[in-house]
């Protein structure tokens, strides 16, 4: 047989909430989906007017180099410069797949069959899911509040064997939760210094509330950051991503991204490189974003869930409803039969501690979060 790694359980629970959908009657309450991480901001206006514009000029839409379009990789390293003031040659861009394409290849770039991969947990699930089915090793560090559920330099030096990578995600999805620069710093030099490969997950930038932003390229030349434009960008079903790779493994991901995926789609490429001059629009996304996370924040802790540590950036909440169940599978269920609101159990973020708590997400519509705090109030105990 071949190799199985465990189910991605969002999608389980996406596949529940849909099949719920089609059984409902007339006169019953429409599913709320705020399970998954997907904007229902839409596709930014400039985005669509550049695809629409392909599409009528009839441009020759095929493959691409294997790492992108250069014009966009071009564009994706402004963006670097505009965001970050770090000079970046766009030699070392990778237009992937997604960012979701972008991690089987770093794994394969820079990690041997058997390597050791440290992440913070709760933690996204397919990094373990992927990596496992890699043939590489996923070093759980349980992380809670006291780190604001990041991992840091000092859980790291006590390890009885020193990683060979590190994945980090600031903003981290399910908590939201965000490293200081200077702390992103620290972290970024340390795994540097002690040849520790940093993957830096940095899609939900742009998505922050109040907290500065900084990209661990700044801080080590070995770092991998993946970014995409699925979030802030709000372009999940376009499927592109970029990586900055440090220069000795440019050559080795080009190699394994035109093997496995030829080239990124065309088409998306055109439509993401239009979406970097969309920016007033993607900042009142933004400001809709932070709205429901007051709302939610408030709403939630009147309805009796009063254990969340606020998220700094992304659009989730983590939720501990340990006061309401014993089990968050079991909640997530009621949560849907009951009460028509799909959320994702912390199982699928926390094999050990997800039991107590699961993730809402609140980039969906305001009528819908505050649908949502309805509903929860009128939950039975």
């Amino acid at each position: 047989m071949g190799r199985t790694v465990p189910p991605f359980q969002v999608m389980d629970v996406i596949a529940k909430a849909n099949a719920r959908a089609h059984r409902l009657q007339p006169a019953d309450p429409r599913i709320l989906r705020l399970e998954a991480g997907q904007p229902g901001t839409g596709l930014p206006l400039g985005a669509r007017l550049a695809a629409e514009a392909a599409l009528r000029t009839g441009a020759t839409l095929g493959y691409t180099e294997a790492l992108g379009l250069p014009s966009l990789r071009a564009r994706i390293a402004a963006h670097i410069q505009d965001w970050y003031g770090l000079p970046i040659s766009p030699a070392r861009i990778a237009v992937t797949f997604g960012a979701s394409g972008a991690f089987p290849l770093a794994f394969l770039a820079a990690f041997d069959h058997g390597d050791t991969i440290a992440l913070a947990a709760p933690y996204y699930p397919p990094y373990v899911n992927i990596a496992t089915a890699l043939g590489l090793k996923p070093l759980i560090l349980p992380c809670g509040l006291e780190t604001g559920f990041q991992p840091t330099p000092a859980m790291l030096a006590a390890l009885p064997r020193k990683p060979d990578g590190l994945i980090l995600a600031s903003p981290a999805n399910p908590t939201g939760s965000m490293l200081s620069p200077a702390d992103l710093a620290a972290l970024a030099r340390y795994c540097h210094a002690n040849g520790i490969r940093l993957l830096s997950d940095e899609i939900y930038h742009g998505l922050t509330y109040g907290k500065p932003i900084a990209t661990a390229a700044q801080f080590s030349p070995s770092a991998i950051v993946i970014n995409s434009f699925s979030k802030y960008f709000s372009m999940t079903g376009w499927r592109v991503g970029w990586m900055v790779c440090p220069e000795e493994l440019v050559r080795p991901v080009e190699r394994l991204a035109a093997n496995f995926f030829v080239s990124p789609s065309h088409f998306s490429q055109l439509a993401a490189e239009a979406a970097f001059a969309c920016t007033e629009e993607l900042e009142a996304n933004r400001a809709r974003y932070a709205t429901a996370r007051h709302l939610l924040l408030t709403g939630l802790e009147s309805a009796g869930f009063t254990k969340i540590s606020p998220p700094d950036g992304a659009f989730y909440l983590y939720v501990d409803c340990s006061s309401h169940a014993a089990d968050s599978s079991a909640f997530c269920l009621r949560l849907l039969d009951e009460a028509n609101i799909a959320v994702t159990p912390g199982y699928d973020f926390d094999a050990e501690r997800g039991k107590n708590f699961f993730r809402m997400s609140y980039c969906a519509a305001l009528p819908d979060i505050e649908e949502a705090i309805f509903r929860l109030h009128r939950l039975k105990p």
